[in-house]
C-alpha cells in the first residue's frame, strides 16, 4: 500500500478511495487516512462508553471497527495490485467505476439495521440492542452504532464485488502467467478479508440468524474465490502451452 503513488482519476475509484482524496488542498497518505479512520472511531467508542456507561458494547464495537479498518486497508492493497498491471478495460470499469459495490453495501446495511430494530425486538424476549445499550439507548451511542455498521457494511459490499467480478475476469478472460499470479494475489486478499470476519462470531453466537448469514458469506466468498484462482491457474497454463 503505497500511499506517494499517483492517484487514479475520479470515477475510476472505489467511492472510498474518493473520499480519502477529495478534501481540497488536502493530500493524506493512506496509511495517514487509515490511521485517522481507526482514530476517530475508537476514540468515539471509548469516549461515549465512558459517559453513557456502556462498556459491553465497547470490544464488540472495537472488533467491528478493526474489521473495518482492515477492509480500508484491503480496499486499497487489492485496488494498487490491480491497476499495477494490463488490465481489461471493460473488467477495470466494471470494479471500479459501476459504484455496484455501493448497492450491494445497501443491501448488507438494509439487512442488517432490519434485523438489529425490528426482526430481533419481534422475536426475541432479550434483543441485542438492548442487551447492549439498555431499555433506551443514548442518541449518540445509536448514531455511532450506526454509523460503525455502515462502515462495515460497506467494506463487505466491496469485497462481494471483488469477488464477484474476479470471478467473472477469470471466466471470461485469459491471461499470461505473471498477470495471473497478480489476479490470484488480489482474489486471495479479498478472500482474507472475508475470513478475517469470522472474529465476529462470538459476538452473535446467540443470534442465529446474524450468525448464520456471516458464516455462509464466508463460506459463498470462498467458494467464488476458490472458482476464480482455479480458473486463473488452469487457463493462464492453457495460454502459456497454446502454439503462438
Amino acid at each position: 500500500m503505497s500511499g506517494d503513488a499517483p492517484r487514479p482519476d475520479y470515477g475510476e475509484t472505489w467511492v472510498y478511495e474518493s473520499i480519502v482524496g477529495a478534501l481540497p488542498g488536502i493530500r493524506l497518505p493512506t496509511w495517514a487516512a487509515v490511521a485517522i479512520q481507526l482514530f476517530v472511531f475508537e476514540t468515539a467508542i471509548i469516549g461515549l462508553s465512558w459517559y453513557y456507561d456502556t462498556w459491553n458494547a465497547a470490544i464488540a464495537a472495537t472488533v467491528v471497527v478493526f474489521v473495518a479498518t482492515v477492509g480500508s486497508v484491503e480496499m486499497l492493497r487489492i485496488s494498487t495490485l490491480i491497476r499495477r498491471i494490463d488490465v481489461p478495460q471493460t473488467y477495470r470499469a466494471l470494479l471500479f467505476s459501476s459504484n455496484m459495490e455501493v448497492v450491494l453495501s445497501v443491501l448488507a446495511y438494509v439487512a442488517i439495521i432490519s434485523h438489529l430494530f425490528v426482526f430481533d425486538p419481534q422475536t426475541s424476549s432479550s434483543p441485542l440492542v438492548t442487551t447492549l445499550f439498555g431499555e433506551e439507548p443514548p442518541v449518540l451511542v445509536v448514531y455511532l452504532l450506526l454509523l460503525v455498521l455502515w462502515d462495515v457494511s460497506y467494506r463487505i459490499g466491496t469485497g462481494w464485488w471483488a469477488t464477484v467480478t474476479g470471478l467473472w475476469r477469470s471466466f471470461r478472460y485469459r491471461f499470461d502467467p505473471e498477470t495471473a499470479r497478480v489476479f490470484q494475489r488480489a482474489d486471495i486478499e479479498t478472500w482474507g478479508f472475508g475470513v478475517l470476519q469470522l472474529v465476529l462470531v462470538p459476538f452473535v453466537l446467540d443470534q442465529p440468524v446474524l450468525l448464520a448469514a456471516l458464516l455462509a458469506h464466508v463460506a459463498a466468498v470462498t467458494v467464488v474465490t476458490a472458482a476464480s484462482v482455479a480458473l486463473l491457474r488452469l487457463r493462464s497454463r492453457t495460454a502459456a502451452t497454446a502454439p503462438s
